[in-house]
């Protein structure tokens, strides 16, 4: 009887294997297996998911022994995952196409956040409503070149001269810049995060995304494997998803379950604005259509960012998406 209800499981895993559609499979390996993850930034609020699937023991479940690590800089965890450092890596795509340009052989296998978060952001709505207004302004960037194309196309699609805008490079320093008086405007923000915190401090500011002022849409955030542990080690890289998923999907029935193990791991953020922020970015965590799994990337819309970048300079040419990003590793996808 033992050896009928072994052969009945191992058909059951066989079966949910060849389906499709999303399902809740058990994907990971019979020994845990020991995995690092560098974030891209420090732990906030778009990372509440995977400490959810931490606390909840979603890794542990899927046979696999996750270690996170953060980042001493934002441009870390593509060079130490293209060294062999690190297993995983949180990133975001113009990241992504750049390193793939430079010869790193990193796929991205999971979109995090689905839509774009970086946003043009004002303090006075009076004086800076929207794009046309930034005509004769100072704009406060992060230094990032491709958020400084954004930039150029946002002004472009305003049709607001490029040489009327003052750019001032402010670093992270963003909301310091604006409260200060420094600029009028910047350009590296979050819709989900600045702009919550210029409102928890009674400001109503002008926020709007760059997908809404001419900058194609992309998604923020991806999860990059190296391409060789697609073909080695596809099943970890599985088992990493599901439990990921699962740990967003509990955030979005319940927001503490991811906010609470958060404020665990770094003690500094300030709770209410994690709280906040989780919540708005709720829908954005989740592909609009909801036959798609969770991380499902539209490569559609990749070949047209990629556009995007070669057309401005950031790339020498075309990328190849089909190389870049795949959806084949996400619950009820691929073989």
């Amino acid at each position: 009887m033992r050896r009928v209800a072994i052969a009945a499981a191992l058909l059951c895993v066989a079966v949910a294997a060849a389906g499709c559609g999303e399902r809740h499979e058990v994907t990971g390996p019979r020994t845990p297996t020991k995995v690092s993850l560098m974030l891209d930034f420090f732990p906030n609020a778009d990372h509440a998911g995977l400490y959810a699937a931490l606390a909840g023991g979603g890794f542990t479940r899927q046979g696999l022994d996750l270690t996170v690590r953060t980042p001493a800089s934002p441009s870390e965890p593509l060079a130490l995952l293209a060294a062999g450092k690190v297993d995983l890596a949180i990133s975001y795509e113009p990241e992504l196409l750049l390193a793939r340009e430079t010869g790193a052989p990193l796929v991205s296998v999971a979109a995090i956040v689905q839509r774009p978060l970086t946003s043009i952001i004002a303090l006075d709505p009076a004086r800076v409503p929207g794009p046309k207004a930034l005509a004769g302004k100072t704009v406060g960037t992060a230094g990032i070149p491709y958020q400084d194309a954004y930039l150029t196309t946002i002004l472009q699609n305003a049709d607001v001269p490029a040489s009327s805008v003052k750019r001032v490079n402010v670093g992270f320093n963003l909301v310091p810049a604006m409260l200060t008086g420094k600029v009028d405007a910047t350009l590296g923000g979050f819709w989900n995060y600045e702009a919550i915190q210029l409102r928890q401090l009674h400001h109503n500011p002008t926020v709007v995304p760059v997908d809404h002022a001419g900058v194609p849409t992309y998604d923020e955030l991806i999860v990059v494997a190296r391409q060789s542990e697609l073909q080695q080690k596809p099943q970890i890289i599985r088992a990493f998803l599901q439990a990921l998923g699962q740990g967003y999907k509990a955030v979005r029935a319940n927001p503490r379950a991811g906010v609470d193990p958060l404020m665990k791991a770094n003690p500094s953020l300030n709770r209410g604005l994690q709280f906040a922020s989780v919540k708005a970015t709720g829908a954005a965590f989740f592909p609009a259509d909801p036959s798609k799994p969770f991380g499902y990337q539209d490569l559609k819309q990749w070949v047209t960012f990629g556009q995007w970048m070669t057309a401005h300079g950031l790339l020498r040419q075309r990328p190849i998406i089909a190389n870049a990003a795949t959806n084949e590793l996400l619950p009820g996808q691929g073989e």
